[in-house]
Protein backbone atom coordinates (compact mmCIF):
# COMPACT_ATOMS: atom_id res chain seq x y z
CA UNK A 1 0.00 0.00 0.00
CA UNK A 2 1.01 3.53 -0.73
CA UNK A 3 0.79 7.30 0.20
CA UNK A 4 0.27 9.92 -1.59
CA UNK A 5 0.99 13.36 -1.44
CA UNK A 6 -1.30 15.87 -3.48
CA UNK A 7 -0.52 19.44 -4.04
CA UNK A 8 -2.85 21.13 -5.42
CA UNK A 9 -6.08 19.15 -4.28
CA UNK A 10 -8.55 21.95 -4.76
CA UNK A 11 -7.30 23.17 -8.41
CA UNK A 12 -9.50 21.64 -11.58
CA UNK A 13 -7.10 18.65 -12.14
CA UNK A 14 -6.62 18.29 -8.18
CA UNK A 15 -9.94 17.84 -7.28
CA UNK A 16 -10.39 15.03 -10.10
CA UNK A 17 -7.01 13.51 -8.49
CA UNK A 18 -7.78 13.24 -5.05
CA UNK A 19 -11.24 11.49 -5.97
CA UNK A 20 -9.42 8.88 -8.13
CA UNK A 21 -6.83 8.46 -5.12
CA UNK A 22 -9.70 7.72 -2.83
CA UNK A 23 -11.54 5.09 -5.04
CA UNK A 24 -7.68 3.78 -5.72
CA UNK A 25 -7.09 0.09 -3.53
CA UNK A 26 -3.05 0.73 -3.99
CA UNK A 27 -3.34 4.06 -1.64
CA UNK A 28 -4.15 3.63 1.59
CA UNK A 29 -3.12 6.81 2.82
CA UNK A 30 -3.16 10.36 0.71
CA UNK A 31 -1.13 13.31 2.46
CA UNK A 32 -3.07 16.93 0.73
CA UNK A 33 -0.99 20.02 1.59
CA UNK A 34 -3.48 23.15 1.40
CA UNK A 35 -3.44 27.04 2.76
CA UNK A 36 -7.25 26.18 4.14
CA UNK A 37 -8.96 23.47 5.68
CA UNK A 38 -11.37 21.75 2.43
CA UNK A 39 -14.52 20.05 3.60
CA UNK A 40 -13.77 16.46 2.98
CA UNK A 41 -13.63 13.66 5.86
CA UNK A 42 -12.44 10.79 4.60
CA UNK A 43 -10.21 8.17 6.87
CA UNK A 44 -7.87 7.60 3.62
CA UNK A 45 -7.39 11.48 3.24
CA UNK A 46 -4.74 13.32 5.94
CA UNK A 47 -4.75 17.31 5.74
CA UNK A 48 -2.03 18.92 6.26
CA UNK A 49 -2.60 23.08 6.65
CA UNK A 50 1.07 24.19 4.99
CA UNK A 51 2.62 27.44 5.06
CA UNK A 52 4.01 27.54 1.41
CA UNK A 53 6.20 30.40 2.12
CA UNK A 54 7.55 28.11 5.14
CA UNK A 55 8.10 24.29 3.27
CA UNK A 56 11.28 23.71 5.12
CA UNK A 57 8.49 23.31 8.16
CA UNK A 58 6.86 20.81 6.61
CA UNK A 59 9.27 18.69 6.09
CA UNK A 60 8.34 15.93 8.27
CA UNK A 61 5.22 15.64 6.22
CA UNK A 62 6.46 15.35 2.80
CA UNK A 63 6.54 11.61 2.96
CA UNK A 64 5.61 9.35 1.06
CA UNK A 65 5.87 7.10 -2.22
CA UNK A 66 4.39 9.04 -5.06
CA UNK A 67 3.88 13.12 -5.10
CA UNK A 68 1.19 14.86 -7.62
CA UNK A 69 2.00 18.40 -7.87
CA UNK A 70 -0.61 20.53 -9.61
CA UNK A 71 -0.13 23.70 -8.07
CA UNK A 72 -0.49 26.58 -10.85
CA UNK A 73 -1.87 30.47 -10.61
CA UNK A 74 -2.54 32.93 -12.90
CA UNK A 75 -1.16 36.83 -13.25
CA UNK A 76 -5.25 37.16 -12.79
CA UNK A 77 -5.27 35.42 -9.51
CA UNK A 78 -1.70 36.76 -8.58
CA UNK A 79 -1.17 40.44 -9.90
CA UNK A 80 2.36 40.67 -8.01
CA UNK A 81 5.13 39.84 -10.18
CA UNK A 82 7.49 38.36 -7.33
CA UNK A 83 4.19 36.42 -5.94
CA UNK A 84 3.55 34.61 -9.32
CA UNK A 85 6.79 34.11 -9.73
CA UNK A 86 7.06 32.32 -6.48
CA UNK A 87 4.19 30.33 -6.88
CA UNK A 88 5.31 29.15 -10.03
CA UNK A 89 8.82 28.53 -9.89
CA UNK A 90 10.12 28.57 -6.58
CA UNK A 91 7.19 26.44 -4.94
CA UNK A 92 7.58 23.30 -6.78
CA UNK A 93 11.60 23.32 -6.96
CA UNK A 94 11.65 23.70 -3.20
CA UNK A 95 9.04 20.64 -2.77
CA UNK A 96 10.73 18.73 -5.23
CA UNK A 97 14.04 19.34 -3.25
CA UNK A 98 12.21 18.29 -0.06
CA UNK A 99 10.48 15.03 -1.42
CA UNK A 100 13.92 13.82 -2.72
CA UNK A 101 15.86 14.12 0.34
CA UNK A 102 13.07 12.31 1.54
CA UNK A 103 13.76 9.31 -0.44
CA UNK A 104 10.21 10.21 -1.59
CA UNK A 105 10.03 7.93 -5.08
CA UNK A 106 8.51 9.54 -7.72
CA UNK A 107 7.23 12.75 -8.93
CA UNK A 108 4.26 13.90 -11.08
CA UNK A 109 4.56 17.59 -12.38
CA UNK A 110 1.51 19.56 -14.11
CA UNK A 111 3.78 21.67 -16.75
CA UNK A 112 1.80 23.31 -19.83
CA UNK A 113 1.52 23.15 -23.64
CA UNK A 114 5.19 24.28 -25.32
CA UNK A 115 6.99 24.60 -21.84
CA UNK A 116 10.38 26.03 -22.65
CA UNK A 117 12.99 27.23 -20.31
CA UNK A 118 14.09 30.16 -23.08
CA UNK A 119 9.97 31.21 -23.68
CA UNK A 120 9.32 34.48 -23.90
CA UNK A 121 5.93 34.33 -21.81
CA UNK A 122 6.73 34.19 -18.03
CA UNK A 123 3.92 31.21 -17.79
CA UNK A 124 5.53 28.42 -20.15
CA UNK A 125 9.57 29.60 -19.32
CA UNK A 126 8.56 29.19 -15.68
CA UNK A 127 7.25 25.68 -16.35
CA UNK A 128 9.79 25.39 -18.57
CA UNK A 129 12.43 26.00 -16.45
CA UNK A 130 11.13 23.87 -13.38
CA UNK A 131 10.74 20.81 -15.93
CA UNK A 132 14.87 21.70 -16.33
CA UNK A 133 15.46 21.66 -12.34
CA UNK A 134 13.25 18.87 -11.64
CA UNK A 135 15.49 16.56 -13.97
CA UNK A 136 18.34 17.20 -11.72
CA UNK A 137 16.52 15.94 -8.64
CA UNK A 138 17.63 12.07 -10.45
CA UNK A 139 13.78 10.95 -8.78
CA UNK A 140 13.64 6.95 -9.71
CA UNK A 141 10.57 8.21 -11.60
CA UNK A 142 9.83 12.32 -13.03
CA UNK A 143 6.60 12.24 -15.46
CA UNK A 144 5.88 15.89 -16.69
CA UNK A 145 3.02 16.32 -17.96
CA UNK A 146 2.11 19.18 -20.54
CA UNK A 147 -1.70 19.00 -20.89
CA UNK A 148 -3.21 21.66 -23.60
CA UNK A 149 -6.45 24.05 -22.85
CA UNK A 150 -8.11 22.30 -19.96
CA UNK A 151 -11.83 21.54 -20.14
CA UNK A 152 -13.95 21.56 -16.82
CA UNK A 153 -15.34 23.52 -14.48
CA UNK A 154 -13.75 25.76 -12.61
CA UNK A 155 -14.13 27.66 -9.52
CA UNK A 156 -12.81 31.11 -11.36
CA UNK A 157 -13.87 32.60 -14.67
CA UNK A 158 -11.11 32.66 -17.41
CA UNK A 159 -12.52 34.16 -20.25
CA UNK A 160 -9.56 34.20 -22.12
CA UNK A 161 -9.56 29.93 -21.55
CA UNK A 162 -12.72 29.42 -22.38
CA UNK A 163 -12.17 31.29 -25.88
CA UNK A 164 -9.37 29.31 -26.91
CA UNK A 165 -11.28 25.75 -25.71
CA UNK A 166 -13.91 26.82 -28.19
CA UNK A 167 -11.81 27.80 -31.19
CA UNK A 168 -9.43 24.41 -30.72
CA UNK A 169 -12.70 22.18 -30.91
CA UNK A 170 -13.51 23.14 -33.76
CA UNK A 171 -10.07 22.98 -35.05
CA UNK A 172 -9.40 19.84 -33.85
CA UNK A 173 -10.40 17.36 -36.89
CA UNK A 174 -7.55 19.82 -38.48
CA UNK A 175 -5.43 19.42 -35.75
CA UNK A 176 -2.92 16.17 -36.87
CA UNK A 177 0.67 15.27 -36.93
CA UNK A 178 2.62 17.66 -34.46
CA UNK A 179 -0.54 19.84 -33.69
CA UNK A 180 -2.45 16.91 -32.19
CA UNK A 181 -0.93 18.28 -28.41
CA UNK A 182 -2.96 21.56 -29.20
CA UNK A 183 -6.04 19.57 -29.10
CA UNK A 184 -7.96 20.61 -25.20
CA UNK A 185 -8.32 17.81 -22.86
CA UNK A 186 -10.73 17.44 -19.73
CA UNK A 187 -8.93 17.73 -16.18
CA UNK A 188 -10.25 13.99 -15.57
CA UNK A 189 -8.62 12.29 -18.00
CA UNK A 190 -5.66 14.49 -17.13
CA UNK A 191 -5.99 13.18 -12.79
CA UNK A 192 -6.62 9.62 -14.32
CA UNK A 193 -3.82 9.42 -16.25
CA UNK A 194 -1.42 11.02 -13.91
CA UNK A 195 -2.50 7.62 -11.38
CA UNK A 196 -1.75 5.34 -14.51
CA UNK A 197 1.40 6.44 -14.95
CA UNK A 198 2.67 6.61 -11.62
CA UNK A 199 1.96 3.09 -11.12
CA UNK A 200 3.82 2.01 -14.48
CA UNK A 201 7.29 1.10 -14.96
CA UNK A 202 7.66 3.47 -18.03
CA UNK A 203 10.79 5.21 -18.33
CA UNK A 204 9.14 8.00 -20.38
CA UNK A 205 9.26 11.35 -18.71
CA UNK A 206 7.99 14.00 -20.89
CA UNK A 207 3.75 13.06 -21.76
CA UNK A 208 2.42 15.88 -24.02
CA UNK A 209 -1.34 16.40 -24.39
CA UNK A 210 -2.14 13.91 -27.12
CA UNK A 211 -0.46 11.01 -25.37
CA UNK A 212 -1.91 11.85 -21.99
CA UNK A 213 -5.54 11.33 -23.73
CA UNK A 214 -3.69 7.98 -25.24
CA UNK A 215 -2.87 6.25 -21.56
CA UNK A 216 -6.71 5.67 -20.76
CA UNK A 217 -8.05 5.27 -24.11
Amino acid sequence: MKTALVFGSSGLIGGHLLNQLIKNDNYNKIKIFVRSEPKINHSKVEIIKTDFNNLENHKEDIKGNDCFFCIGTTKQNSPNKDEYRRIELDVPKEIAQIAKLNLVNSFIFISALYANPKSLGDYARFKGVVEEELKRFNFSKLVVMRPSFLMGNRKEKRVGEKIGIFVFKLLSPLLLGPLKKMKPIHSEIVAKAMIVIAQSDTQQITFESNEISEIIS
